[in-house]
């Protein structure tokens, strides 16, 4: 028999609402559910609990082998998955399929609301699916796979979602039965496919299923090791630590113990970093596979709990650099983040400090336009400080068009016409930006030469006119000494 139409299916669910409230017709419907068979019962409970509780959208070929999978069972058999029609037959009307993204859904968003507040309907719900999903993945078929993504995914359709969520479901629930099955694949995560699968959505995913926010290209870039303890850090199930550490199942030396760290560091795990150097004792200054420190991490990532943590550490150096040679107070100047700045500051943090390319934190919060970090470093930093291309703060503030930065620099007497080693000054990054106030600031300095040609003879004006800034022209012509016919080296 043909399903009706989603939009046939919600004009049934209006007539049925007239002069009922929609818990009363959802209720009575999980009632016909459960009055079902035993075996369309089960599915039928089973179905709305996936539907209702995954970390994203199911497709229907997902949802139908996840309600095959027998729980505690080494044999997962995709024969034993049901019709999808056969699932929505048992859901009594309540699941529909979208026909473009094939996604299982429910009928109206009211049904997981309903769904939400009968917490008895499902038990644990996440309990639950952390058990399935460990199930499937310590099945003997998906051990037997490659530990190649590509190759495997078409025909499991269910293992991407299992690799990726089981620690999250796992986190909110952990049942008795979860932690036997998730320490069972722990101890073979190192060639596991759900490794890859889980590292290839790093770049996308972070610990709580939502869209990570620092971080190298991962997903390009899966040829290191990634152990059972780097995956509970990152999921933060901190249960799961202590028993790893019992069990002597982890990867010791520097470097395991750094990656495993940066890993609790970067998700915000504050219960997993306290572990781990309460328990295993890691170099919170070292860098992992990426070249970033756990410092590094928490304050990219806004986890100022976990800052606080690493800084208890007598063991942290407030300076110590990624592999680019950049310190966790230039990050945080990057950042606008003025209360880390200030507690880098007391914690011994140079304010001068350099990376590899000579830049300062002062000329990092200077390029962003952080003016309040600005102000703050100006108090403990040299103000006009060059990079190794003598590239200055003035410089990147008026290459970013921040006025109230580019005060506050001059203010600071610095010398308002230094060049960099192309001969770019601050007015011509200022004109090639098309910024019309910092030009206006910077023509008001005496030192100031709006006609001075850089290394190929390129003035102000020229910047200004080849990038269409029309306000920037006429400023700039507005002046004495600019002469329009001034050509480059080049013309």
């Amino acid at each position: 028999m043909r399903e009706p139409t989603i939009h046939r299916r919600r004009e049934r669910l209006n007539k049925m609402t007239d002069g009922l409230e929609l818990g009363d017709v959802y209720g009575a419907t999980v009632e016909r559910i459960k009055a079902q068979d035993d075996g369309k019962s089960r599915l039928g409970v089973a179905a709305l609990m996936w539907v209702s509780h995954a970390e994203r959208p199911l497709r229907a070929d997902e949802l139908c082998h996840a309600l095959a999978v027998d729980l505690g069972s080494k044999d997962f058999n995709a024969g034993n998955a049901p019709s999808i029609s056969t699932l929505m037959s048992c859901c009594q009307g309540l699941i529909a399929v979208d026909k473009e993204t094939l996604a299982a859904r429910l009928i109206h968003p009211t049904v997981k609301e309903y769904l939400s507040t009968r917490l008895g309907i499902f038990g644990k719900p996440h309990a639950a699916m952390a058990e399935i999903c460990l199930t499937y993945l310590n099945s003997e078929k998906v051990k037997a796979l490659s530990a190649d993504p590509s190759t495997a995914i078409h025909d499991n359709p269910f293992l991407e979602y299992c690799s990726v969520y089981w620690g999250i479901h796992a986190k909110r629930e952990l049942s008795d039965q979860a932690r036997s099955l998730a320490l069972e694949l722990l101890r073979e995560y190192d060639g596991h496919i759900s490794a890859k699968l889980l590292l290839k959505q790093v770049k996308y995913l972070d610990s709580k299923g939502s869209a990570g926010n620092f971080g190298s290209d991962i997903g390009n870039d899966i040829d290191f090791t990634f152990s059972g303890l780097d995956c509970v850090s990152f999921f933060g199930i901190a249960e799961l630590v202590t028993t790893l550490k019992e069990m002597a199942c982890y990867r010791d030396g520097m470097s395991a113990l750094a990656s495993t760290l940066a890993w609790a560091t970067r998700n915000g795990q504050e219960e997993v970093v306290e572990m781990m150097f309460r328990c295993y004792m890691p170099d919170p200054n070292c860098r992992d596979h990426f070249g970033l420190t756990p410092l590094i991490y928490a304050i990219r990532c806004g986890h100022g709990r976990v800052m606080e943590i690493l800084l208890r550490q007598t063991s942290v150096h407030p300076d110590w650099p990624d592999d680019c040679g950049r310190s966790p107070l230039s990050y945080a100047a990057q950042d606008g983040l003025e209360e880390v700045v200030e507690v880098l500051h007391r914690r011994g943090a140079d304010p001068n400090n350099r990376d590899n390319s000579g830049d300062t934190p002062l000329s990092f919060a200077a390029g962003s336009g952080r003016a309040g970090v600005v102000k703050i470093l100006l108090k403990c930093a040299i103000s006009n400080v060059p990079n190794y291309h003598d590239q200055t703060p003035l410089l990147y503030a008026a290459a970013g068009g921040h006025e109230e930065v580019v005060k506050m620099l001059l203010g600071q007497g610095v010398w308002p016409d230094f060049p960099d080693d192309d001969g770019r000054t601050p007015l011509m990054c200022a004109a090639s930006g098309g910024h019309e106030e910092v030009v206006k600031i910077l023509l008001e300095q005496k030192d100031v030469n709006p006609d001075g040609p850089d290394n190929d003879g390129r003035t102000p004006l020229l910047y200004a006119a080849s990038g269409g800034h029309e306000g920037v022209v006429k400023i700039l012509l507005g002046q004495e000494k600019v002469n329009p016919n001034k050509p480059d080296y080049n013309s």
